[in-house]
């Protein structure tokens, strides 16, 4: 029995990140969903656990930080493996994101 392919998901505001994500999933033995914020991506979080979720740190309206704390709290959210992406890299986002469990934070 074949094991089910990977769910990637990605929430970031920048149109070109998406892109260059979609791109490299597209070359990958994977699902892949991309949202341009937090809010399009509640539909489909909300019953569907990612093997990988990737969230940039700063998009209008809600930030990634906020947003997964709210996930968080959610039993199928509770350990969802997560990447965080933010184009600065301060100290503070680092401690912030390793006190939610974020296995990596990218700059």
């Amino acid at each position: 029995m074949r094991a089910a392919k990977p769910i990637i998901v990605l929430v970031d505001d920048s149109a070109a990140m998406r892109a260059f994500f979609e791109q490299v999933a597209a070359e990958a033995d994977l699902v892949f969903h991309a949202y341009d914020s937090a809010d399009a991506s509640l539909g489909f979080l909300a019953t569907s656990q990612p093997n990988l979720l990737f969230l940039n740190v700063m998009m209008p309206n809600k930030d990634g930080y906020t947003f997964l704390r709210e996930l968080r709290r959610e039993a199928l959210h509770a350990s969802t493996p997560t990447v965080m992406i933010s184009s600065k890299d301060y100290a503070q986002d680092r401690t912030a994101a390793k006190e939610l469990g974020v296995l990596e934070f990218v700059a």
